[in-house]
């Protein structure tokens, strides 16, 4: 056997799992995302992918099940398939170092730590939530929200008092 590293299926398919683009951003991979939850090779040899959504409306969750499965395949894995997993539900603390790096670097604030809710009930809150926002581009708290709302529910748009350049901001879940 020579000095080469042979990968075992299981991580071979892992690899190949980690490395599929989210469709809304990108930049980032599923697994910089955190979206990727798991891959195994179960005893018959089918790749068993478990992903859980952003939130449970995800537009792009049927795109990145299919993209999943589409790449494996391509890497040769006959027997694939893809689990939904609700629970825990997805939070932007589940992004990496290296995701939150990514998306800085292409202009886009990265979410901080998500709330800390108690189990039960979520609380219904009607008034602005205040947030401190760093320019991606200059690294100015001189922000402020000019919309909700993004290209993605996920984000939101921001303006930047010192730079005066607009950016988007992924939301805290």
């Amino acid at each position: 056997m020579s000095a080469v590293t042979v990968l075992t299926d299981a991580h071979r398919a892992a690899r190949v799992a980690a490395e599929v683009p989210d469709p809304e951003l990108p930049m980032l991979t599923l697994a910089d995302l955190g979206v990727l939850r798991d891959v195994e090779v179960t005893g018959d040899g089918t790749v068993v992918a478990a992903l859980t959504p952003t939130y449970s409306g995800c537009p792009a969750m049927a795109e990145m099940r299919a993209d999943v499965a589409a790449r494996l395949r391509a890497a040769g894995f006959d027997r694939v398939e893809i689990r939904t997993v609700l629970d825990p539900p997805w939070t932007t603390d589940w992004i990496t170092p290296e995701g939150r790096r990514k998306l800085a670097e292409h202009g886009i604030a990265p979410p901080g730590p998500a709330p800390r809710r108690a189990a039960g009930p979520v609380p219904l809150v009607l008034t602005a939530t205040r947030r401190d926002v760093a320019c991606p581009r200059c690294g100015s708290a001189d922000t402020e929200e000019t919309s909700r709302f993004a290209a993605t529910s996920c984000k939101a748009l921001w303006r930047c008092r010192a730079c005066l350049e607009p950016f988007e901001y992924v939301k805290e879940i």
